[in-house]
Formats: structure tokens, C-alpha cells, sequence
């Protein structure tokens, strides 16, 4: 006999006499002229043909491998491949519910709606400046008994200085979205 029988090579290689077998069935071992088998040739033919997740997974261990072939690595590899396709599943479907915003929307919104706000309290002062002095002037006027006259102009500039000074401090609010 030149190699193995089936059961010295299933110790040899750590594999079941089974797994030896199916193996034999496939093509997957040398074997010499005489039916045994050739142990190193065997041992590289069924690495270049096995997944290396597969071979892992019969041995039961470590598959001897080592380098950029490494099963860890393999293993690695596809973990990350099938959290990544999980992860981009879960955005899709947050996307289709509407949980999940583009972020180059939302800050254009946000932008938007700031811009909206600021515009509203600029054009403020011109739009009551004269209603607030009539109002201020009637208070007065009950109150002392007096006539007066509150210039508008004057009450419009004080309400624009005080506003464009607000306006000032709440442009230091930074909005973040990540």
C-alpha cells in the first residue's frame, strides 16, 4: 500500500470517515492506482477545492490555514457582508416608513424655515410700529389726561435696533443633525 486508508487519513486530516468518503465520491482526494490515498496531495487538492467556512465547520476548529486564506478572516469577512445587508435592509425600511430623513433635506429645511423666521422678525417693527405708538399714546394720554404724540419713525427705529440685536444672538444657535 503507497498512501492512507480511509481511516488513517480521517485521523490525518480530522475529518469523519464519512466526510473522507463523500470526499473520494467527489474528486476531492488523490488516490493511488492501488486505492489508497496520497495524504499531501489530498490535503492540497481539498483545500483548493472547499470553502474554507465549510471545511471550518467539519473540523470543527481551526482549518490549518494561515495568511490572507485564513478561514478567520473569511469568516470575518462574511459576518461583515451579512451585517452590512442587514443594516442596509433596516435603512430602506425606515426610509420607506419615514423614520429616516435624508440629512442634506433636513438641514436645507431647517435653513429654510430659520430663514422664514428671521425675515418675519425683520419686516415686524415696520408692520406694528405705528400701532403700538397710537396704543402708547392713548395709555398715556388716559393716564395724564394730556395729549401726546409718539412719532412712529422713532418707535419703528427703537423696535428695529432691538429686534436686529435678538435676531444677533440667536444667529450664534448652531443646529446640529449628526
Amino acid at each position: 500500500m503507497e498512501g492512507m486508508s480511509e481511516r488513517e487519513y480521517s485521523a490525518h486530516s480530522g475529518l469523519s470517515r464519512g466526510a473522507i468518503q463523500k470526499a473520494r465520491r467527489a474528486s476531492r482526494l488523490v488516490v493511488y492506482s492501488d486505492g489508497s490515498i496520497n495524504a499531501a496531495a489530498s490535503d492540497v487538492r481539498r483545500a483548493d477545492m472547499t470553502d474554507p467556512d465549510q471545511q471550518r465547520r467539519s473540523t470543527g476548529g481551526d482549518s490549518g490555514f494561515s495568511g490572507p486564506a485564513d478561514s478567520s478572516s473569511y469568516l470575518k469577512a462574511r459576518t461583515a457582508l451579512t451585517v452590512y445587508q442587514a443594516q442596509d435592509k433596516q435603512l430602506g425600511i425606515q426610509k420607506k416608513k419615514g423614520t429616516l430623513v435624508d440629512r442634506a433635506r433636513a438641514e436645507a429645511l431647517v435653513f429654510r424655515l430659520a430663514r422664514q423666521e428671521r425675515d418675519a422678525w425683520v419686516t415686524w417693527p415696520n408692520r406694528v410700529a405705528a400701532l403700538m405708538a397710537a396704543e402708547v399714546a392713548l395709555g398715556v394720554e388716559k393716564q395724564t389726561g394730556t395729549p401726546v404724540i409718539i412719532e412712529a419713525a422713532i418707535l419703528q427705529r427703537v423696535l428695529e435696533a432691538h429686534v436686529r440685536q435678538h435676531l444677533d444672538d440667536l444667529a450664534d444657535l448652531r443646529v446640529s443633525l449628526g
